[in-house]
């Protein structure tokens, strides 16, 4: 293994020696144009996601809407201090643009022991065009908070987030991807949990042409704990990608990964690629991750690659699990032999294979806001279902 080029600041950070981890580097020559060959491309369309990877800006930032409680702050700082407080440099060509062509880094920043009532709210608006942006997110140590990062709009953009989480910290991040039809957007997203702090992740896709999300979390000591949920409801000819890495870098620490999705129309298509790396220092961890995957309609698809890796056996638990199919013929024949039609029926199963994730989110006007777009989708189903008949 090879040290990271990671600044300092974000500590020393091995990197895996894997065709699934490229070495990070903000140096965009580390990055060349891909040709789709290889493994971490392989399951996207190049030629849809191709405005990403050669893309300049072209436009200002996204159009932010913010609602930031007494005690937060929220500024503009250099590329520069940006990636002096960044948790990892790149790891492929759309977060490399993303940090090259930012035309400044943000900061939202929550100190130490500030415990937030309300949730932290940042909607970004598209208006077109190409954007990049580099994020930072600092929580200071022992801190309490919710952070809401929503996505709306058109255009094309290239994402690289850095969330740091001090030691003792408790805190929820909700992203939804919100797109309108055509949006692309990419990039990168990297978590350090501190000693002992508790992260929750919720992340919702829902909307765009492409959506290409890298999802990566490491412990900058032991106890830290990750909660990691997701949902997505994949359209026709519409394509969500979300590859999730958590690295067991620490002793003691835990992690549990849930991811759901479903999947209607023809080229739907879902890829979901999960690994977790548990290091030889990392005794006594727990970890689970799974993908479930609800196939709604014909000629749709749902990739689904599920890994683990394991360098000590000094463990306290560990696991995996993948599963994609259509309707549990048991669970629909349970509600129509009660007088349930068929079309209500199928409605309640999906209800159900997502409640379960969103009412985890702890923010009762994002779960709400989610369950009106699965219901929304659910009926495009059931349009689908009964044109079909």
């Amino acid at each position: 293994m090879s040290t990271d080029t990671t600044p300092a600041v974000a500590g020393a950070i091995e990197t895996v020696a894997s065709h699934l981890h490229p070495n990070p580097s903000w140096d965009l020559s580390d990055h060349p144009e891909p040709t789709g060959r290889e493994e971490i491309w392989r399951f996207t369309p190049m030629k849809r996601i191709s405005p990403l990877l050669r893309a300049k800006l072209t436009s200002d930032n996204l159009d932010w809407q913010t609602s930031i409680p007494e005690g937060v702050t929220l500024s503009s700082i250099s590329k520069e201090e940006a990636r002096e407080l960044a948790v990892e440099a790149p790891l492929d060509r759309v977060s490399a643009l993303a940090a090259e062509n930012a035309a400044y880094g943000v900061r939202l920043d929550i100190p130490a022991e500030l415990e937030v009532a309300e949730p932290i709210q940042l909607t970004g608006t598209g208006v077109g065009g190409v954007v990049s942006e580099h994020t930072v997110i600092t929580v200071g140590a022992f801190a309490k908070a919710t952070i809401i990062l929503h996505y709306l709009g058109e255009g094309t953009f290239a994402e690289k987030t850095d969330i740091r989480v001090g030691d003792g910290a408790q805190v929820s991040i909700v992203t939804l991807q919100d797109w309108a039809d055509k949006a692309v957007h990419g990039g990168q997203r990297s978590v350090l949990v501190g000693r002992d702090a508790s992260v929750k992740m919720v992340t919702a896709s829902l909307g765009g042409d492409v959506i290409r999300l890298q999802e990566d979390v490491r412990y900058a000591g032991p106890g830290g704990e990750l909660n990691q949920y997701g949902v997505y409801f994949v359209d026709a000819g519409q394509h969500i990608q979300h590859r999730i890495f958590v690295d067991h870098n620490a002793p003691r620490t835990k992690s549990n990964v849930d991811y759901r999705g479903a999947l209607q129309g023809q080229g739907a298509h879902s890829v979901w690629i999960g690994d977790v790396l548990i290091r030889k220092v990392a005794e006594e961890i727990e970890t689970y991750e799974a993908n479930k995957n609800l196939v709604l309609t014909e000629g749709a698809k749902a990739d689904s690659v599920p890994n683990l890796e394991i360098e000590t056996g000094e463990i306290a638990g560990a696991g995996h699990s993948s599963t994609t199919g259509r309707f549990d013929d048991n669970q629909l024949f349970y509600l129509m032999s009660r007088g349930i039609p068929e079309a209500e029926a199928r409605r309640l199963v999906v209800h159900g294979f997502f409640v379960d994730i969103v009412r985890r989110i702890g923010v009762e006007a994002v779960e709400e806001r989610l369950m009106q777009a699965v219901e929304k989708e659910l009926a495009v189903v059931t349009e689908t279902l009964e044109a079909e008949k």
